[in-house]
């Protein structure tokens, strides 16, 4: 199992990468087709949270899966109850059965408004999808899998300021009373948790300077990237535990 501290150097890391490819995403596409599509290039373009991936790709690896158990770039698709197939970020499959699947998502600004609704559209819709293909036997052969989140937020202005709610009809829940989208982010994670839709959750902020130089805040340490690192990493130990009595390490 990984250490804490090449744990951190990883996530260290990892925001640089997501922070330097954004960069290089927006520099290319403004090249290609004009200044004002820069900031869509850097949406767009994908690979940002290549970093984080690779980072619990590893972990998975250490905990004591081979590595061809790990699929992060190709055959992603697992099948859903509301649609033919969902196309995950990372999934882990052993001699056939399911172990984890893991979104990996980020937000910069402008829009935080929008993209936070199709975000939490997103996360909510994609587990009760595949829960519910679970329950109808999707996946025969396997044991209950782990599922986990993963988001980074832009730390700005934009994203930490408290944003106004609107009751024509109804209240909202206190909690989202001024809650700015930093604060509606922590609190759809954590729910998102309770609701168990999603075993393990992790929430990081970070800003385009401090991100540029490794560094993040968590806001909420029960929504550590380090705690999901390590509550997969025990579900990986477990599910080897089940399944077989000697080491899997290739």
């Amino acid at each position: 199992m990984m250490d804490q501290s090449r744990l951190e150097k990883g996530i260290t890391k990892a925001v640089k990468t997501f922070w330097s490819t954004r960069s290089l995403q927006a520099k290319k596409q403004t090249q290609d087709v004009g200044s004002d599509q820069g900031s869509r290039g850097s949406v767009t373009g994908g690979k940002q949270m290549d970093g984080f991936v690779s980072l619990i790709r590893d972990t998975i690896h250490e905990a004591g899966l081979p590595k061809d158990c790990v699929h992060c770039s190709s055959a992603l698709e697992l099948p859903g109850f509301f649609r033919p197939e969902k196309k995950w970020d990372l999934i882990v499959i052993d001699k056939g059965v399911l172990v984890a699947a893991i979104e990996f998502k980020s937000q910069v600004g402008p829009s935080f408004g929008n993209n936070f609704n199709n975000r939490t559209e997103e996360a909510i819709g994609t587990a009760q999808d595949i829960w519910t293909a679970y329950r109808e036997g999707a996946f025969r052969a396997s044991e209950r899998p782990w599922l986990g989140f993963v988001m980074l937020l832009e730390d700005c202005q934009g994203s930490t300021k408290p944003v106004q709610v609107k009751q024509p009809h109804f209240k909202v829940f206190p909690e989202f009373q001024n809650a700015s989208y930093a604060v509606r982010y922590q609190l759809l994670l954590t729910k998102l948790m309770r609701e168990r839709l999603y075993d393990a959750s992790a929430f990081l902020m970070s800003s385009k300077t401090e991100g540029a130089k490794g560094r993040y805040s968590t806001p909420d340490l029960s929504l550590s990237f380090q705690q999901l690192a390590t509550a997969l990493s025990a579900r990986i130990l477990a599910h080897i535990s089940m399944n077989s009595t000697s080491p899997r390490l290739s």
